[in-house]
């Protein structure tokens, strides 16, 4: 008979908790909001560098792919805007010659109340890499929001030529293929 009372209330009681979850979970609208960015992520990045997409919607490579690697801070508001620093090398070069932190960079996102959505980073005037540069990501919020999984969607470069004839200006948008993650930075062990 104990048994059988026990397992009933154990039934309910796990019956309640899902109850419980499922009420947070609706009254917050969501697993995920921009809320859960909030504060510094350190990003790395990895990927080529294919070439330039054309006025008919193809890729019109360059004489050979380059390859990206690239560190960052992000620094999250909590609010849909960013702020950014990084160094990256491109084809085995620092980017646009850089010789440290390229401080001059913003952004902004959005994150779904499914954990997904996108960030898209602009950099501004004053840093090695010109300004109008723009990289757009998907991105994957998971691990309670301490990481970011991302792959860039869309990039707009300054300059370029394809060897079959194709510039930017006034064909600007890249054809990459580019990852980044990024890992929420923790200061004496809270996050």
């Amino acid at each position: 008979m104990k048994i059988k009372h026990f397992s009933i209330l154990s039934a309910i009681a796990v019956a309640l908790l899902s109850l419980s979850g499922a009420a947070q979970a609706g009254s917050s609208g969501g697993l995920c909001s921009n809320a859960t960015l909030k504060g510094p992520y350190g990003f790395t990045g990895h990927g080529e560098i294919l070439g330039l997409i054309g006025p008919d919607g193809s890729v019109h490579k360059y004489s050979s792919s380059l390859i990206l690697d690239d560190i960052a801070l992000v620094t999250f508001d909590g609010a849909g805007h960013f702020s950014r620093t990084d160094f990256g090398v491109i084809a085995g070069l620092p980017k646009g010659g850089q010789t440290t932190f390229n401080l001059y960079q913003s952004g902004t996102y959005t994150v779904n109340s499914d954990c997904t959505r996108t960030m898209q980073i602009i950099y501004t005037a004053g840093g090695p890499t010109p300004a109008g540069v723009e990289v757009d990501l998907e991105i994957i919020v998971a691990d309670d929001g301490t990481l970011i999984e991302s792959i860039a969607s869309k990039g707009i470069t300054a300059s370029g030529a394809t060897p079959d004839g194709i510039t930017c200006p006034p064909y600007c948008e890249q054809a990459a293929q580019e990852r980044f993650e990024g890992k929420k930075v923790l200061v004496f062990g809270f996050r």
